[in-house]
């Protein structure tokens, strides 16, 4: 074994190599180190001080609708329901050019593939969100200031990070969904689920472009965007003829009533952007690119307005398909399965066979998840990975003032229990050593004191998890760049591993590999303290990595030896990482 192959931790890593799930299947009972399976509750929301469970929303919204129709109906009795309803019918061409054509082939594919696409990316959507079941509207995504959240508040006595025995961890916070619900459902799967929601997410792009250009260029867009304000008081008379019970003409083959094509404006041309946009905004890479970690576009905020418009998307999915079975179900599937204005049963044998299809993926999704995990690790990488190799290769910029400095910051990780470790801590890392080798031409030992005696960078940057909550904090430590100048890396060294004094939740050395580009990264430091203080335990003394660019678990904590390599696959089970290895992450992660 040559000395840029051999382990930078001798032989205590030993069995480190062969560990990783592999190819066989998940056992849920033992994953994430045996995490146990804590359900989700029904989400509730906060008014002032006191949180409301969702469900009342059922029967005040029963409550609501019913007394709407009634006065609706009590108002039909009058001159003037009718006058209004004769000046602005509802299905009018004074709003909207009608679309004589019908629904081309490409139109009704694409209709196909946005369901499949959009059912997908909502329940991946949902699995992501139980690995951090809050939603707020501040970047300090601090305990008690969340507006919705799927369990019970964090233990008052498991907050303070000092105590790193006791902290209350964003991993123990996760929750677990019904695998009919989730992808894959159990808890912690996150690495997973976003496999599923950012390769669907990526074909939903791809379908929704071909569809701009498709509409704009055969005019299709004309039965989408109104072209008179007469739409509005359509709208009104339309929703006016729903409550009283007497349905408005459907004329939709080719004209759309008022109602209809607001729905639809809105999610084409407002709710699709604005998805695409706060999903971007809750990437590491974005925010590090563009300074985005605080103020009104910090990531909580588009988290939380991401989950609007998920919720929209439910909504709108759910009243357009009970609206196709109330207002005339063979000629509505007709015009979309066909293209025709029949009442042709072969549209409704159509449409049972995407239903069939559609039903097909959502139950086997989750089985094939669990029975076939880096199936769905390698081809969500190869959709995928070449986005985030794009967006890997910013170099961040952004820096924030003190009073962005979060008020909480989560914490996360296995704390090292070796005796070794204690004895270092004990003896305030006076006995620390960091070893620097594998393909460099000057292997280098550094000791704690000498790493303070370097010049010291000092930066105000965001840090966010995978799992989606997000803090700012002060750093302060040693530019990587500094280490590069020192130790050399030779010209094959394409990767650099970051080794952990701590074990993962499975067993075997924790560890992450970051391109070595990234270390040359203007804001990639060995920091050594956090707002003005000594790193502690939970927060990862004595040194962790800061590569701005990444998520947080790439930010490897109690860092005992670095090395530079050609490639990774000889560690773990070859998938660059720990967690890479273990629960399925991608290598490269800056969003």
């Amino acid at each position: 074994m040559t000395h840029a192959d051999r382990d930078p931790l001798e032989d205590e890593t030993q069995g480190f190599y062969s560990q990783g799930h592999h190819n066989g299947a998940i056992v849920v009972d033992d994953w994430a180190g045996g995490i146990p399976e804590t359900r989700a509750k029904i989400p509730s929301v906060r008014v002032g001080r006191r949180w409301f469970s969702t469900l009342w929303l059922i029967p005040i919204g029963v409550v609501a609708l019913v007394l709407t129709i009634a006065v609706v109906r009590e108002m039909a009795r009058y001159t003037w329901f009718d006058n209004f309803i004769t000046t602005y019918p509802g299905t009018s061409s004074s709003y909207v050019t009608p679309v004589d054509d019908g629904f081309p082939w490409w139109l009704r594919l694409e209709h196909f593939f946005n369901l499949i696409f959009m059912l997908f990316i909502i329940r991946a959507g949902w699995q992501i969100l139980a690995d951090h079941p809050r939603l707020y509207l501040n970047s300090s995504s601090r305990p008690d200031t969340e507006w919705l959240r799927l369990r019970g508040p964090v233990p008052a006595d498991r907050r303070d990070s000092a105590r790193a025995d006791t902290v209350w961890t964003a991993k123990e916070d996760s929750v677990a969904l019904p695998a009919q619900l989730g992808i894959p459902g159990f808890r912690h799967s996150i690495g997973l689920a976003r496999w599923w929601h950012f390769s669907f997410d990526l074909l939903w792009v791809i379908n929704g472009v071909l569809f701009y250009v498709l509409i704009f260029s055969t005019g299709q867009w004309r039965r989408l965007v109104p072209i008179s304000w007469d739409v509005f008081p359509n709208a009104l008379s339309t929703a006016m003829q729903y409550l009283s019970l007497q349905l408005p003409e459907n004329a939709g083959y080719s004209t759309y009533n008022a109602l209809q094509l607001l729905a639809y404006f809105v999610t084409v041309f407002v709710a699709a952007p604005l998805a695409i946009v706060t999903g971007l905004l809750q990437a590491p890479s974005v925010a590090a690119k563009f300074g985005t970690g605080a103020g009104v576009l910090n990531r909580q905020v588009a988290r939380s307005i991401h989950f609007g418009v998920m919720l929209w998307m439910v909504f709108f999915i759910f009243v357009h398909t009970a609206m196709v079975f109330l207002t005339g179900f063979v000629g509505n599937v007709n015009h979309i399965t066909t293209g025709e204005n029949t009442n042709s049963w072969t549209g409704v044998a159509l449409y049972l066979a995407w239903m069939a299809v559609v039903v097909l993926f959502w139950v086997v999704a989750s089985p094939l998840t669990i029975r076939r995990p880096r199936l769905v690790q390698r081809v969500g990488g190869l959709l995928v990975g070449w986005v985030k190799f794009l967006m890997e290769w910013w170099d961040p910029k952004a820096t924030y003032s003190k009073k962005d400095i979060s008020e909480y910051f989560w914490t996360n990780g296995e704390r090292p229990e070796s005796a070794h470790y204690a004895s270092l801590k004990a003896s305030g890392w006076r006995d620390y050593r960091l070893r620097v080798d594998g393909l460099v031409d000057q292997p280098r030992e550094f000791r704690y004191s000498e790493l303070l005696e370097m010049p010291k960078q000092v930066q105000i940057t965001q840090h966010y998890c995978i799992q989606g909550w997000s803090g700012v904090a002060e750093w302060g430590g040693v530019p990587m760049r500094l280490i590069l100048d020192l130790v050399k890396p030779r010209a094959e060294a394409k990767w650099v591993v970051f080794y952990s004094f701590a074990e993962g939740p499975e067993g075997g050395r924790y560890y992450d590999c970051h391109p070595i580009e990234n270390m040359s990264h203007d804001q990639t430091i060995l920091a050594y303290e956090m707002n003005g203080e000594p790193l502690n335990e939970s927060h990862g003394a004595p040194v962790r990595l800061r590569d701005e660019v990444e998520l947080g678990f790439k930010q490897v904590k109690w860092v005992e030896a670095i090395e530079f390599v050609e490639s990774f696959d000889h560690l773990g089970a070859g998938q660059g990482g720990y967690n890479e290895d273990q629960e399925f992450y991608g290598y490269r992660m800056p969003i």
